[in-house]
């Protein structure tokens, strides 16, 4: 940790005390580990803290704490429950380290950091975790920056080898080349997640308008275009050479590790690499406008849009908890005031509170948008949520909005605590920014201690009376949609010359081999699938259990036959309707009360239909089971079918379904379907329904719906708890005085004939991607037959980061943030799909590399390489597959859904350990024929049509309008 905190982490340290049994210490070579054994401590290295359970709750999570001579510090977590460890390298440098002008260069610097290091080739950090069986990535925020991966137990070494390589030997190995194409793919992010996207800039004009000039969070992490275009090689370097160095930064593993082998590795790997320059914490300064601004923007919308913002505090300010607090009385979930006066009378579709935290700062903020059907305006929705603040200060807290609001903490540390990674997250977020790890405890006692007069004071400090920025996203064309007249407009930014000054390079000096990689430790872990246990209940459902008891919580399905397929043509989206009434009021209770002792409960319940399924999810602290599943029986046999909530809810899916119309994405997925498929199956069209349809259902159609579909004959039940099997088997009695015959099973009409080789373009105007979609019909789900094998085939072409379309468009040509593809398959039916979000001015060239890569694979097939790489990437997941009650509760649903041995995973690696490259090959032969499939391509037409038509295929444009999806 930095050297200059030390005050803080003593001061930190005592308190951990306090709360959790804590050992320090300055100078040993020895230590006692947690279990009694002795750990080992290199020279290089000195014990910092433990902490251990022994005179905590199950809230704390055990650790020991390390610092390198060089300052990097070091958090070690034993967790030997799976034969998995996540590694975490954060650094404390994000956006708000950036300069004006120079804005992205952290987010860019992420990217940066997987395109290989002196001793890593180009593209190999991918390749390197893919083929030992772990999973990777990298997020940047305003405030830090942070790579992380979870391998099976015997890659460690070979983790920290790669991320001390890029810690201490990355400049050597960037490019001009590579800064070109990592340039293009973070232009294609900001792309794909904020321009292209609905409502994606909101953040950006808020942030501009709410921070003054000059402020780290006026602009957002992923950057200005301008900024990135006018960065060059030696700024980035720069860059790194300033805020990448060991003593800003926090390594935290947790896992099936040793940890003196571990801190011998660490101190081996990263011991070398000399500190960089000395960090100060950046210093917190409150913000405030002079008076209300108001700003707008028009955006590719169906509906406007409201925010009203105000800057409050900053991450873990005594005031950020009560003002948590005040959010989720405003406007968390339906026992909220926002809900209450706008979305249940229907005067908007959504409407919520937010107080996003950070360490330079925290907005409270009111979001909402209007329902078409009530006529209201944005300056409507400005005056109800002005109202609803007045109301709140004539109502006071109440005893249940405390409650709600300190189970919802406790439930969410609880499942945090799940998975290693989570456990790992935890600790390196605290020691980056509360300078100890051990805050898991003092977060929730955080809340624990907001009482009512806390959550007003904080009212009347920072929201009432107090200035906001109100920015209207209103429908281009329409700028007479917003709340009122612009009051306000962002200063031109001014980019001052760089006041960067020249950090030489540090040279790490080493007495062994770095080139050299480190082989796995030993074999692969053994990996105990869970143990399953079966029931059948008076009524003959079906239930399948494992047990967990790593966390104290369980997690519950029950699904049953009565989805998309089932529904007439004429009655689209009356499975997805009928189901959302299931959320709404009963015949005992409103749905606030609903929610209100969900949220007291610390449980989740959610209710909702897909293609196949209407499936019911329980998420519970384990000792309030009872009165959640208690809840769970009045949703699902006791609906109210209310006929307000009915036009409450069928508002909202009208408006999600003219969402959808504006999302590319979703755009292509759904015409790429309906054309595979065609107009008679119901199964082609988005579960939602169509604005048509949906508008034409009844009340009586849902009642109906339910009562015909919903049914014991087609249910079954899987769940993950720390429950004994026989009193989870008794708790699920509620289901066994369920009677009736289920659904008949859907036809599936005739397919439409493919033409083939044609392109579907849809036009989207002024989009600043296209969505490109190739493929075709493929084979139902096998879990062990040709489908599971043509995934297998399928991994190298497009089924990983290192896959080859991925490489060529991301990578090599810098045309997407992410391209792939895949099999995907139901009981019935399959589609084979690749898929991009391209850049616009690359859609046709985009086409071409698709194209080549599938032919070539199919004519070629797969290299030995690739081949060896495919067995060691999937047969080395199986140790991360298993871990949490949600992963085990997905396995045991594809058990029970497609009727599966209980051995399945076994004898699905079995196949891949005995499947030879004639079989690929034949599969990408049989499977992989171009001229079988189709184009997909929504976009700008005005830009991209010149292009496509150069290609030859035939075109056909589709008006999604006049020829409705």
């Amino acid at each position: 940790m930095r050297n200059h905190q030390s005050g803080k982490r003593e001061l930190a340290a005592f308190a951990a005390f306090v709360v959790a049994g804590l050992v320090t210490a300055s100078a040993a070579s020895a230590q006692t580990a947690m279990d009694g054994s002795e750990i080992r401590i290199p020279d290089g290295a000195r014990f910092i803290e433990q902490v251990d359970k022994a005179l905590a709750d199950d809230l704390v999570i055990p650790y020991t704490m390390y610092e390198l001579d060089n300052g990097l510090t070091v958090i070690l977590h034993e967790d030997h429950s799976d034969p998995l460890i996540h590694v975490d390298v954060t650094y404390h440098v994000g956006s708000a380290r950036e300069e004006i002008g120079k804005s992205g260069f952290a987010h860019f610097f992420e990217h940066m950091m997987f395109q290989g290091s002196e001793n890593v080739g180009d593209e190999e950090h991918f390749r390197i975790i893919s083929e030992a069986g772990g999973t990777l990535n990298g997020t940047t925020n305003s405030d830090r920056t942070n790579y992380f991966e979870t391998i099976p137990s015997n890659q460690l070494e070979k983790v920290l080898w790669l991320e001390a390589d890029r810690m201490g030997f990355l400049l050597p190995a960037v490019t001009q080349q590579k800064f070109e194409v990592q340039r293009e793919t973070v232009k294609n992010e900001r792309g794909q997640n904020y321009d292209n996207r609905p409502y994606g800039l909101l953040d950006e004009v808020t942030d501009r308008a709410l921070f003054p000039p000059g402020h780290p969070y006026s602009w957002q992490t992923i950057g200005y275009i301008e900024d990135l275009n006018r960065a060059d090689l030696d700024d980035l370097k720069g860059f790194f050479l300033r805020w990448y160095g060991p003593n800003n930064a926090v390594l935290s593993i947790g896992g099936d590790l040793d940890p003196s082998q571990t801190l011998a590795w660490i101190v081996e790997y990263f011991g070398p690499i000399p500190r960089g320059p000395e960090v100060e914490d950046p210093v917190y300064e409150p913000v405030a406008p002079d008076e209300d601004r108001y700003v707008s923007m028009e955006d590719q919308i169906p509906l406007p849009h409201l925010r009203i913002a105000w800057p409050t505090v900053h991450v873990y300010h005594e005031d950020e908890a009560p003002l948590d607090v005040l959010s989720s009385i405003l406007g968390t979930d339906r026992t909220s005031l926002l809900y209450k006066n706008l979305v249940r009378d229907g005067t908007a579709v959504t409407a919520s509170a937010s107080h996003p935290c950070a360490e330079l700062g925290c907005r409270f903020q009111l979001d909402a948008r209007p329902n078409p059907a009530s006529g209201a305006s944005l300056a409507d929705l400005e005056a109800a949520m002005r109202a609803s603040l007045d109301e709140f200060e004539e109502r006071g807290v109440e005893e249940d909005d405390l409650v709600r609001m300190k189970m919802q903490i406790r439930f969410g540390t609880i499942f945090g605590l799940q998975s290693v990674s989570g456990k790992v997250s935890s600790l390196a977020s605290y020691a980056t920014f509360t300078d100890t790890p051990n805050y898991t405890a003092e977060q929730i006692a955080r809340y624990e201690r907001v009482t009512a007069e806390d959550v007003m004071r904080v009212y009347r400090r920072y929201i009432e009376n107090q200035p906001a920025v109100i920015v209207s996203v209103v429908p281009a064309g329409q700028p007479q949609a917003a709340a009122a007249r612009d009051n306000w407009a962002p200063p031109e930014r001014e980019i001052p010359d760089s006041s960067e000054t020249e950090i030489a390079l540090r040279e790490p000096e080493d007495s062994f081999d770095r080139t050299v990689q480190p082989a796995a430790s030993d074999d692969n872990p053994s990996i105990v699938l869970p143990e399953i246990w079966r029931d059948e209940l008076a009524n003959g459902i079906e239930v399948l259990g494992a047990v967990n008891t790593e966390v104290p919580l369980t997690a519950i399905q029950i699904q049953f036959e009565a989805g998309q397929r089932h529904e007439p043509l004429d009655k689209l989206g009356v499975a997805s309707l009928t189901a959302a009434m299931l959320n709404e009021a009963t015949e005992l209770s409103t749905n606030e009360e609903l929610s209100n002792r969900l949220q007291k409960l610390g449980s989740l319940l959610l209710i909702g239909a897909d293609d196949r399924f209407t499936t019911v999810v329980m998420l519970s602290l384990s000792e309030n089971l009872a009165e959640t599943l208690d809840i769970a029986a009045e949703r699902l046999f006791m609906p109210a079918f209310d006929a307000a909530d009915f036009a409450r809810v069928k508002d909202q899916t009208l408006q999600q379904i003219e969402l959808g119309k504006t999302q590319a994405s979703p755009l292509a997925n759904s015409v790429f379907d309906l054309t595979l498929f065609g107009r008679d199956n119901s199964f082609a069209y988005p579960n939602a329904g169509l604005a048509g349809t949906v508008a034409a259902i009844s009340l009586d159609d849902v009642k109906a719906f339910y009562e015909r579909a919903y049914s014991p004959a087609t249910a079954s039940v899987v769940a993950v708890s720390d429950i004994e099997r026989g009193d989870l088997t008794e708790a699920l009695g509620f289901l066994t005085g369920w009677d009736g015959d289920g659904a008949p099973s859907a036809e599936l009409r005739p397919l439409p004939e493919l033409a083939a080789g044609t392109l579907y373009l849809v036009d989207k105007p002024d989009a600043a991607q296209s969505e490109i979609r190739i493929g075709k019909r493929a084979l139902p789900y096998d879990a062990l037959g040709e489908f599971h094998r043509s995934q297998l085939m399928n991994f190298a072409l497009g089924g990983s980061f290192n896959s080859r379309i991925n490489l060529n468009l991301r990578e090599d040509k810098g045309y997407t943030y992410g391209a792939r593809s895949r099999f995907t398959g139901d009981d019935r039916l399959g589609t084979f799909v690749a898929s991009a979000g391209v850049r616009t001015d690359a859609t046709a060239a985009s086409i071409v590399e698709f194209v080549d890569e599938i032919e070539r694979y199919a004519a070629e097939g797969i290299s030995d390489e690739e081949l060896r790489f495919t067995r060691q990437a999937i047969g080395q997941q199986d140790a991360l597959r298993y871990e949490t009650p949600l992963q085990k509760l997905d396995i045991l649903s594809d058990i029970v859904t497609y009727r599966l041995s209980d051995d399945f995973i076994e004898r699905q690696n079995d196949i891949l350990d005995s499947i030879r490259k004639r079989e690929v090959d034949a599969l990408a032969r049989e499977h992989l024929d171009f001229e079988g499939m189709i184009l997909v391509v929504v976009g700008d037409k005005n830009v991209i049509l010149p292009d496509l038509e150069a290609l030859g295929y035939p075109i056909v444009e589709l008006d999604t309008e006049a020829n409705p999806l």
